[in-house]
């Protein structure tokens, strides 16, 4: 049986639990969720759910996906760049166009498949098999940090951080056009959109999303930016950058990717790096802070963005 536990800041205030979880879940269709919510398969805090839950802020999930469903996930030998490590978590520096984990049809390549090859059985279980010691992602294209627990106590303590919003994240990003303000900052809601929930975008009752930014360097039509993040939800630094009409560079989903961009910076997906990452240690107490080196791309695309 496959264990799924969903914290409240991982779905929509009011939306069906039938509606939401498949978008949480790749490769699990509606009525194949309904089926297994009417077999009991779904708890709500702690009761059983019907399809028809409308899901509130403080809710917790728990769902059970029948054993037969779960694919075989191999531990592969792909190297890591890590960033720090010890007992209790590790954290790496995540390369682009790096799946964090495996999902239906892509079951290899992903970090998660590094991570079981690189820590053996030492990973917590909390997430389920797709996702063992995971306790937040970035996406495919952004590069950076990422922090992995392997234990269960570990894991726990660092996902209330990061429902706290207690975790340092700063990002670098280079945006389309040039912002005149040297810092600023963007407090909008972020929810699935109505009409194609797999993308975020600003919806007025969704979750509070908040983020600061700063300018570094400005360039003819691009702006080179720290962000640092007050909440963390889904695609936010991506979505709030095209709400003030500056999306990051690359971005396909929330930009505007034309082809003579593509062909001029050799571009695959935003250019965003998540640099630091800072935490209360879980086992220590004491606060630990680690930085991504920028990747070659980027260091790249900024000299040519100089000339």
């Amino acid at each position: 049986m496959r264990h799924y536990l969903f914290n409240v800041d991982e779905v929509s205030e009011g939306e069906r639990v039938d509606r939401l979880l498949p978008s949480l879940l790749e490769g699990v269709s509606r009525s194949y969720l309904q089926k297994v919510i009417k077999d009991g398969g779904l708890i709500a805090n702690g009761k059983t759910a019907k399809s028809s839950l409308k899901v509130k802020e403080g809710d917790v999930l728990e769902l059970d996906l029948p054993e037969a469903e779960t694919p075989d996930i191999p531990a592969e030998n792909i190297p890591l760049d890590i960033l720090y490590e010890d007992s209790d978590v590790i954290i790496i520096n995540k390369p682009k166009d790096m799946v964090v984990h495996p999902a239906a049809g892509h079951y290899t390549g992903t970090v998660v498949n590094a991570l079981m090859y690189h820590c053996g059985d030492s990973l917590s279980g909390i997430n389920g098999v797709m996702r063992p010691g995971i306790v937040h992602r970035i996406d495919k294209d952004t590069t950076g940090s990422i922090i992995a627990c392997k234990n269960d106590q570990a894991h726990m303590k660092l996902s209330e951080q990061f429902k706290e919003h207690s975790i340092t994240r700063v990002y670098k990003g280079i945006c389309l056009g040039v912002i005149s303000n040297d810092e600023g900052v963007i407090d909008a809601p972020i929810a699935r959109q109505a009409d194609d929930r797999k993308k975020m975008g600003i919806v007025p009752g969704g979750k509070r999303a908040v983020t600061h930014y700063k300018v570094i360097e400005r360039f003819n039509d691009y702006t080179y930016l720290e962000f640092r993040l007050e909440t963390g939800r889904t695609h936010q630094i991506r979505v709030h950058m095209a709400h003030i009409g500056h999306p990051l560079l690359g971005d396909g989903v929330y930009g505007n990717l034309s082809s003579n961009l593509n062909k001029r910076f050799n571009l695959e997906g935003q250019t965003l790096h998540a640099e630091v990452l800072g935490f209360i240690h879980p086992s220590s107490g004491e606060y630990v802070e680690v930085k991504a080196p920028l990747p070659d791309y980027f260091s790249h695309l900024l000299d040519v963005l100089k000339q």
